[in-house]
């Protein structure tokens, strides 16, 4: 198994406020003045009830008349039910008539439901909670008889909000982008993936500047967490179908999800319904489906009856299943019973449910079978896991793919897919690391190379690094870096993995191209200095640790889950509230150690690092085709990449008294000295022009 990421979590002690608010909720509550918000916040994080308190403000204090909550499919829409907030501190309670609350049963736009929104919106009711299609339905209906001036006195919350796109043909998006047009209304847009690099944006930048935003990371809401305090991202390779994969990576003791892959997939080898009972056969010897739950009892070697809720099934019994999922077993005393509401279920098997707002607290394991495009859909998969829970001190993801071999049938399968686990992978350990922020470092700068400001962002000086010249790009590095890092991970050319590629063609070259594309009136100071902060935000976690490869960090390895020795005095506290961030402490060792210039930022290529940490569990004769596959699809020389490499061939001459040899062994010298032929062949046909 590749162990890609493994962070433990310390704790920040955090507490609810007067109001009965966490600090993602106090956060945007103090926001709640607004007319536009987005909250970006993990999975877990309760974006439901930090809605629930803004809308109750806007309702009771800001004139607004009616609250509509979007939600993308039905199951999601009872985390907007009727909420205790007064027992807490706060002024009200979050109260949704039954009538009101259309997801509780039905299809999601059926002609019943677009009319109770229409009957709604004519009367006095406050809070309607439906699906995005409902929504998109009963707008359109109102539209016909009322005109958009009757959304005038309304606040609409968008959960999800990342299935919104800016794209002509998504209705949401062009009924949303009238409403702030006509910026009468209150919105307010809530996502735990929030990452324009997947295909449309999600806004378009003049309509997304309109907004406040608040953000909540999944390093601030994993340190605040009281239990869980360790996340794991694991890939594992399989051969013939996935099944054969399991037994590795399925442990029956753990809570688990499992989806199996999306149909139509190259990972899909039989009908959904024959896979779903060869992992229950897998799994022990079915003995029947509890009639009250809809769960199929599996009794396992040892005599232990697992209990698999099947959601991959869209026959008559689902709801069953999911009515048993989402009801809560509770004690004498009305509160959650933790032993009986843990062993209520044992494994669930999706296919495109479970996913975004599934909430199942106990869930320890998200095993994913086949690769996922999407980098929202990985994050919103892991978040299944990553919810606080009594005895849960560990999360784990793992994605199950195919061996990159013969199976994947095209050569240039075996690369995209590793690049595919390999982006996804460097998006999560951003996701989960502390925010950083980086400023030009001088020599004579007093300042402590590496700090923790006020609001929990962690400073680091870089010697030579360019400052935001002008307000447009200082708001880039302040405000898109995560957005930015997304595109880059999705966009990195194959030739990233390849050996003969220098390291600035991806953090120069690559980096340069993609910032252009994506903010075409920056002028060239502009775009160096964010392709800089951007190479810095991506890099330093490797640099960080290929230096603790080299010794300076004692004890296990920073990605083993365990803290360095000596970080913390003997006398204090070990136990796991004390643990540090693996991620954070490797970073202070390493910025301690030395300094850092831009140029050693720039002499990374992280994609390549991960694939050697990816390539150690493959055998040889697969790395081997790995290889060759990466051969075969050579890019030929640009005079980007040949300009990019000019800095490095004048070092390579300077340090070896010659030129690079085009027939070296090393696939680097021999990729500069294609540069190098390149570049003489460039500049004689200049002088040949020149003399005509």
């Amino acid at each position: 198994m590749v162990q890609m990421v493994n962070v433990t979590y310390g704790t920040s002690k955090a507490t609810t406020n007067a109001l009965g608010q966490r600090p993602m909720q106090a956060r945007t509550y103090a926001a709640r003045a607004a007319q536009f918000l987005l909250l970006k916040a993990p999975p877990a994080a309760g974006k439901s009830r930090a809605l629930m308190f803004v809308a109750l403000d806007k309702l009771r204090h800001q004139g607004l008349e009616k609250t509509i909550v979007c939600v993308p499919e039905t199951s999601i829409g009872a985390s907007f039910r009727s909420t205790d907030l007064t027992s807490y501190g706060f002024e009200a309670d979050w109260e949704v008539d039954d009538r009101w609350n259309l997801c509780l049963t039905g299809e999601d736009a059926d002609k019943q439901k677009v009319k109770a929104f229409q009957t709604f919106m004519e009367s006095d009711a406050t809070v309607l909670v439906c699906t995005h299609a409902t929504f998109r339905f009963g707008f359109e209906e109102v539209m016909k008889t009322k005109g958009i001036e009757a959304f005038d006195s309304c606040f609409i919350a968008i959960d999800e909000f990342h299935h919104v796109s800016a794209s002509d043909n998504n209705r949401l998006g062009v009924i949303l982008r009238s409403l702030i047009t006509r910026a009468q209304c209150h919105v307010m847009a809530m996502t735990g993936s929030y990452f324009r690099g997947d295909a449309d944006p999600v806004l378009r930048p003049e309509d997304e500047d309109r907004f406040t935003k608040i953000t909540y990371s999944y390093y601030e809401q994993l340190e605040g967490y009281a239990w869980l305090k360790a996340l794991g991202i694991n890939y594992e390779f399989y051969k013939g179908n996935y099944v054969n994969g399991l037994p590795g990576v399925l442990n029956p003791d753990q809570k688990t999800i499992i989806h199996i892959p999306h149909r139509g997939s190259s990972e899909a080898f039989d009908d959904k319904f024959n896979e779903v009972g060869k992992i229950i056969d897998l799994l022990g010897v079915h003995e029947g489906r509890d009639p009250e739950t809809g769960f199929d009892l599996v009794r396992r070697p040892d005599g232990r009856v697992l209990k698999v809720a099947d959601l991959v099934d869209d026959g008559p019994g689902r709801d069953i299943v999911k009515a048993a999922l989402s009801r809560e077993v509770k004690g004498p005393d009305g509160k959650r019973d933790d032993v009986a509401d843990r062993a209520k279920v044992d494994i669930i098997i999706a296919l495109g449910m479970a996913k975004e707002g599934f909430d199942w607290v106990w869930c320890e394991h998200a095993l994913t079978i086949g690769y996922r495009s999407s980098l929202t859909e990985i994050v919103q998969i892991i978040g299944r896991a990553t919810r606080d829970a009594p005895g849960k001190p560990r999360a784990l993801f793992t994605n199950l793919v195919a061996e990159p071999g013969v199976e994947t049938g095209v050569v240039t399968d075996a690369v995209n897919d590793m690049l595919k686990a390999i982006s996804g992978s460097l998006l999560m350990e951003q996701v989960l690391a502390p925010n950083f922020k980086f400023y030009r470092r001088e020599d004579s700068d007093v300042r402590a190379p590496i700090d923790t400001d006020a609001e929990g962002n962690v400073t680091i000086g870089i010697k030579g690094l360019i400052e935001p010249p002008t307000d447009r790009s200082r708001e880039i590095c302040e405000k898109d870096m995560n957005d930015l890092m997304a595109t880059a991970y999705q966009e990195m050319d194959r030739r990233v993995l390849s050996p003969d590629t220098a390291p600035e063609v991806a953090t120069q070259m690559v980096l340069t191209d993609i910032i252009e594309k994506r903010y075409e009136t920056l002028d060239a100071e502009e775009t160096e200095s964010v392709r800089q902060h951007l190479a810095a935000h991506m890099n330093v976690l490797t640099l960080a640790r290929k230096e603790a490869e080299r010794g300076f960090a004692e004890g296990q390895s920073p990605l083993s889950g365990a803290a360095p020795k000596g970080s913390r005095d003997d006398d204090e506290e070990t136990g796991p509230d004390s643990a540090p961030n693996t991620l954070l402490e490797m970073v202070k060792k390493f910025i301690n150690v030395r300094d850092i210039d831009i140029e050693l930022i720039d002499s990374v290529n992280t994609f390549q690092e991960r694939f050697e940490v990816a390539s150690k569990s493959l055998n040889s004769e697969l790395l081997s085709h790995v290889q060759s596959a990466m051969v075969a699809l050579r890019v030929n020389m640009t005079g980007d990449e040949a300009r990019t490499l000019w800095p490095r061939i004048k070092a390579f001459r300077a340090a070896e008294g010659r030129e690079p040899n085009v027939h070296s062994a090393n696939p680097l010298e021999k990729r500069m000295a294609e540069a190098l032929a390149w570049l003489k062949a460039e500049k004689a046909k200049r002088m040949r022009e020149g003399a005509l």
